[in-house]
């Protein structure tokens, strides 16, 4: 054989779920081996027809609950449940592309958080993946480490790839995009976009009078990052809240959470800076509960002990937080709600688009009193010079 003959063969060939009969390509039929080992063909999958069928209902019903469609809230549970339990039975699957089509929808959601692994990014995140699940939708999950580079791209990526809405946590928001926007823990105000956020007048309030009402008057606080988009309405409330009460708040007595690691060593750090400052102080507010943790092991390695010598208020309720000896007095934010509130709110703005929704959505926080706060202790100092 020649090599113009060879080539000429080699470009015949076809991919391997093709066969050519009489020099007509065709597709090869599908098959998988039944219980002697002979093939057979596969079975074709159930129509929405034939189910419905089976069911004894019309395509269009059987079409709505399947799809999840807001009509169907008009259709009674225990049909629902007849449907579901029929497609799982027969493994009825709706076709994505031709509702993609005909909806004009991907049905999916990006969401933007800086840390997957942190405390706070996943207690969210567990609400919106509750929600969206439910509601048959599908999520990308992008984490931008407070790059200001990442923050600026991921939404164009995101709408290159479809997204019917987007969901930013704890992220710095400033576009105006052509889908709907929500944001967790966000205080822009920005055209077309619904923000999630905490009362932060009501968070001070409850912590501090509650270190008040048990005697402390020297108390050290840990700011947030910079980057992080709670920390400056926080301590504006938590200034305004300390100025009411008459408590005053020395500025040695303040320290900043350097660095974007999710781990206690952030706290541990900003404590160790505290009890350096030789300034007296029994009780300590942390920006959130990792930072707390730090906190209390850097206590502890100055020979105080937590809550007799200082008491210790975390931010966020994680889940740790209740198993860690001792357990976490902290304020709850509702981080779970939230999320399902941002996916729950995004998908309303989705399926009603032009819809009057309101441009914020204010959660209320709940003060969770564990084992790390007590009594301040009666004429003693609180500094560094007691581990000596």
């Amino acid at each position: 054989m020649s090599i113009a003959e060879k080539t000429s063969a080699q470009d015949l060939r076809l991919p391997p779920r093709f066969h050519c009969a009489r020099l007509r390509c065709v597709p090869t039929r599908k098959s998988r081996p039944s219980a002697d080992g002979v093939g057979r063909p596969a079975r074709k999958p159930m129509s929405l027809k034939k189910l419905a069928e089976h069911l004894e209902l019309s395509p269009a019903t059987v079409s709505l609950v399947i799809n999840r469609s807001s009509v169907a809230d008009s259709i009674p549970q225990e049909t629902k449940d007849r449907i579901f339990a029929a497609a799982r039975k027969f493994k009825y699957r709706a076709n994505f592309f031709a509702r993609s089509l005909r909806t004009q929808r991907s049905f999916t959601i990006g969401v933007i958080v800086p840390e997957v692994s942190d405390g706070y990014s996943a207690s969210v995140m567990s609400g919106v993946e509750d929600y969206l699940l439910q509601e048959g939708y599908f999520y990308f999950v992008a984490s931008h480490r407070h790059r200001a580079d990442l923050i600026d791209e991921y939404p164009r990526m995101f709408l290159e790839r479809s997204v019917d809405g987007l969901i930013a946590v704890d992220t710095p928001w400033h576009m105006n995009l052509s889908v709907p926007v929500v944001t967790v823990s966000g205080h822009n105000d920005v055209k077309g976009v619904t923000n999630i956020v905490l009362n932060h007048q009501k968070a001070a309030e409850v912590a501090l009078k509650h270190l008040f009402h048990l005697g402390h008057r020297q108390i050290a606080f840990i700011k947030g990052q910079e980057f992080s988009s709670d920390t400056e309405v926080r301590w504006s409330n938590i200034a305004r809240v300390a100025k009411h009460l008459g408590l005053a708040i020395n500025p040695r007595l303040v320290k900043q959470l350097e660095g974007d690691s999710p781990s206690p060593q952030l706290g541990y750090v900003a404590t160790k800076k505290l009890l350096a400052s030789g300034k007296t102080f029994s009780a300590l507010f942390a920006f959130n509960d990792i930072s707390a943790m730090g906190a209390i092991r850097a206590l502890r390695e100055s020979g105080l002990k937590v809550p007799e010598d200082v008491s210790v208020v975390g931010f966020d309720d994680i889940q740790s937080a209740a198993f860690q000896n001792p357990g976490l007095t902290t304020v709850r934010q509702p981080l779970r709600e939230m999320g399902r509130a941002a996916a729950e709110i995004l998908l309303k703005r989705i399926n009603h688009p032009g819809s009057e929704l309101h441009d914020k959505h204010t959660v209320e926080p709940e003060l969770v009193i564990r084992e790390t706060t007590g009594a301040a202790p009666a004429g003693r100092r609180v500094t560094s010079k007691q581990r000596r």
